[in-house]
Order: structure tokens, then C-alpha cells, then sequence
């Protein structure tokens, strides 16, 4: 169970799947996300959180990713802001950064899966 108190700047419901409404967030990532939140000292739009093993993105992949394993979440976020995102990302040693920053939705993932090809960055088609 998840203390939201732990976490100021951030709320339940920004994590919530949009498919079925869960929320299964493991704390140490929201830890990190807090720590990384507060060194950044602005607002983070999460645009997605956590995501069921049945969301719709999730079961198009081979297998459940990150977001379905509650250590994940997508970051509105471009421009200058962006650049200083990353830079604070790779300090707080999140394990995986996908970059999207074409067209209306730039955003920003950061994830803390470990292990086979890890710590990874990749852009988004």
C-alpha cells in the first residue's frame, strides 16, 4: 500500500490506469520520482502512471512492460525543460529514459526496471 503523504508533489490519481482504474505503484519508484520532482522545482505532468496488464498498450507488447510493473511513468514535458529533466533523470539514476519529443504529445518516460540492457535511453517513432 502506497502512502501518498510520502509524496507531495504528486497524487493517486495522476497514476491511476486509464483502462481499469488501478493503481499499483511501487514506492521506491515514487521515492525516486519525489527526489527527482524536487531537485527539478517544478511541475511534472504525469500523462501516464500506472497501466494494467490489459491496457490496451500493454497487451500490444510481447510482454507487460514497465508501466505494468508500477515503476514507470510518462512525464509532459519539452523544450529547455526537457533537457533539464533528463539531466536530473540520469542523476537519480532512473534505468530506462524514452525521449518523445515530436508533435503535440512530448513527454518524457522514466522507468527503474533493472536488469539485461539496463540503464537504456531510446526515442519514440
Amino acid at each position: 500500500m502506497v502512502n501518498w503523504g510520502l509524496y507531495p508533489n504528486f497524487s493517486e490519481w495522476e497514476f491511476r490506469c486509464r483502462h481499469c482504474g488501478r493503481v499499483e505503484m511501487r514506492p521506491q519508484f515514487l521515492e525516486r520520482l519525489q527526489m527527482l520532482r524536487t531537485a527539478y522545482a517544478r511541475p511534472m505532468q504525469i500523462t501516464s502512471g500506472y497501466r494494467c496488464p490489459d491496457h490496451p498498450v500493454e497487451k500490444a507488447k510481447a510482454a507487460p512492460g514497465a508501466h505494468a510493473s508500477g515503476c514507470a511513468a510518462d512525464v509532459a514535458v519539452h523544450g529547455a525543460a526537457a533537457h533539464e529533466l533528463l539531466r536530473l533523470a540520469f542523476h537519480f539514476g532512473f534505468t530506462g529514459i524514452g525521449v518523445q519529443q515530436r508533435g503535440d504529445k512530448r513527454f518524457i518516460h522514466l522507468d527503474t526496471l533493472t536488469g539485461d540492457n539496463r540503464p537504456t535511453v531510446w526515442s519514440y517513432p
